[in-house]
C-alpha cells in the first residue's frame, strides 16, 4: 500500500471515530458540569419577588395549601388568611431558584412512582405539585422523593414534561397548612413580669408575684393557713408561659370559641404591659386565645422609678468625676471650673436631660408592642404545646407541699373475755 493511500485510510478512520463520539455524546444523559449549568426553573431566576402565590397539590389532585402574598406579607388561604412563616416561604423559593439539574432520570411514566414524580391526579401519588403564580406564566413542577440513600438530591419533573431529573439539594416541601403557619406568638421573659394570676374554670384563683423586678423567684400569694409553698422556686414556672410561646396550630376564633368555663389568666409586667389569656382543653388538645393591653398607671409608675434611678445614677457619676478632679488638686486654682468640666464630661441620659420626651418615648414603645401583640392575637384561637398549657392551668395545690397523711392507730382493742 502506497503512503498516500495509508494517509487517506487513517484520515477516514479518525473522521469515523469523531462522528461516533459526537453521536454518542448527543444521546447520552446530561450529567456533570453541563447539567449543573441548567437550573430547575430558569423562568424563576431573578423573579422571586414577582411570585405572589404558591399552590401545593398532593395525591388525588387535592390542594394541600395555598399561600398568597398581600400587602401584609404571605398568608394561608385555607387558614382564613392567617400569616404564613415568611422566612420559610422565602427559603423555599430561594431553594427552587438555586436548584440545578444534576442527572437525567426516567421519562417512562410507568417508572415515575419509584421517584415520587408521578402525576398528582393519581390517588397514590407521593409527590407534591408546586405551582407558582405571579410570573409571566404559571410554573408547575412535581417535587418527588429525596434521594437520601443515593447520595443526596431530590427527584423532580416539570409538569407536562416526560423527562424526570435528579436536582441538587433537598427540595422536599412541607405538605400541611400547619407546616407553613407563623408559629411564634410572643416572647416575654419571666424576669419582666410582676405578677401572674390564674383563675380556674370554677373561679378559684392562684396568684404569684415579685416585690421587685430583680427578685429571683416568684412568691405565692394567699397561701392557706397551715400550708406552705413546696419550694422557693415552685412558682417560677408560671412566669415562663409567655417566654418562647409558639403555637402548634391556629384556627379562626369564630370557628373555635372557648367554652363557658375556661381558664382566665393574666400576666402583668412591671412596665405596664398586660397579657390576658383564655385557655381550655378539648378533645385531648389545649387551646388558648390572647389579648394585650397597657396599664398606663403601672407604666407611669415604672417610668417614675426608672427616671429616678437614672437621675440618681447620673448624679453619682457627676460626683465621682468631681471627686477625681478634687483629688488631683488643680494647680491653676480654678477648682470650680475644673469640677464643672468634669461634670460636663458625664453623658446625660434622656431620662435626665428631657424626662418628658423620655416618658413619651417609653409609652410609645409600649403601645407599639401592645399593637404588635394584638395583631398576632386578634381573631385567632391557638393550639398550644401541652407543656405550655400546663403552666397556664396550675392550681394552689400545685404550689404547696402535700398535706401530711393522717396517722392511723395500729393498735387494735383486746378482745373481751369469752369472745
Amino acid at each position: 500500500m502506497s503512503p498516500k493511500k495509508l494517509v487517506i485510510l487513517i484520515a477516514v478512520a479518525i473522521l469515523a471515530l469523531v462522528a461516533a463520539w459526537f453521536i454518542n455524546s448527543s444521546n447520552a444523559p446530561q450529567t456533570g458540569v453541563s447539567a449543573q449549568a441548567q437550573t430547575v426553573l430558569p423562568e424563576l431566576h431573578a423573579h422571586i419577588n414577582d411570585v405572589n402565590a404558591i399552590t401545593l397539590t398532593g395525591a388525588g389532585d387535592k390542594v394541600l395549601a395555598t399561600l398568597k402574598r398581600g400587602a401584609d406579607g404571605w398568608s394561608i388561604a385555607e387558614k382564613s388568611g392567617y400569616p404564613a412563616d415568611l422566612a420559610k416561604v422565602r427559603e423555599f423559593l430561594i431553594k427552587l431558584d438555586q436548584a440545578t439539574l444534576t442527572e437525567q432520570k426516567t421519562s417512562n411514566p410507568k417508572l415515575y412512582a419509584e421517584l415520587g414524580v408521578d402525576d398528582v391526579k393519581d390517588a397514590k401519588a407521593t409527590g407534591v405539585r408546586v405551582t407558582l403564580g405571579g410570573l409571566a406564566k404559571p410554573l408547575s413542577i412535581i417535587i418527588g422523593n429525596y434521594n437520601g440513600a443515593g447520595g443526596g438530591g431530590t427527584f423532580v419533573r416539570r409538569e407536562g414534561d416526560a423527562q424526570s431529573w435528579l436536582a441538587a439539594g433537598n427540595l422536599t416541601v412541607a405538605k400541611t397548612e400547619a407546616d407553613w403557619e407563623q408559629r411564634t406568638l410572643a416572647d416575654i421573659a419571666s424576669s419582666r413580669l410582676r405578677s401572674v394570676t390564674l383563675t380556674n374554670p370554677d373561679g378559684k384563683t392562684l396568684k404569684v408575684y415579685k416585690d421587685a423586678q430583680g427578685d429571683a423567684n416568684f412568691k405565692v400569694a394567699d397561701v392557706p393557713k397551715g400550708r406552705e409553698a413546696a419550694s422557693e422556686f415552685v412558682a417560677n414556672e408560671l412566669g415562663s408561659a409567655l417566654s418562647g410561646l409558639n403555637a402548634d396550630d391556629v384556627f379562626a376564633a369564630k370557628d373555635m370559641a372557648p367554652p363557658d368555663k375556661a381558664w382566665k389568666d393574666e400576666y402583668a409586667a412591671f412596665d405596664g404591659l398586660v397579657v390576658a389569656a383564655t385557655g381550655w382543653e378539648q378533645s385531648g388538645k389545649d387551646y388558648a386565645q390572647f389579648s394585650a393591653r397597657l396599664d398606663e398607671t403601672a407604666a407611669n409608675a415604672f417610668i417614675d422609678a426608672e427616671q429616678a434611678k437614672a437621675k440618681s445614677d447620673y448624679d453619682a457619676a457627676v460626683q465621682a468625676a468631681a471627686n477625681k478632679v478634687e483629688s488631683e488638686k488643680s494647680t491653676t486654682g480654678a477648682q470650680a471650673k475644673a469640677n464643672a468640666q468634669a461634670a460636663s464630661d458625664v453623658a446625660k441620659p434622656l431620662a435626665v436631660s428631657d424626662a418628658a420626651r423620655d416618658r413619651s418615648d417609653r409609652i410609645a414603645a409600649l403601645n407599639k408592642e401592645v399593637a404588635s401583640l394584638n395583631k398576632t392575637f386578634a381573631g385567632w384561637t391557638f393550639a398550644l404545646p401541652a407543656y405550655k398549657f400546663t403552666d397556664m392551668s396550675k392550681s394552689m395545690d400545685d404550689m404547696l407541699k402535700p398535706l401530711p397523711e393522717k396517722k392511723t392507730d395500729s393498735k387494735k382493742p383486746a378482745p373481751r373475755a369469752g369472745k
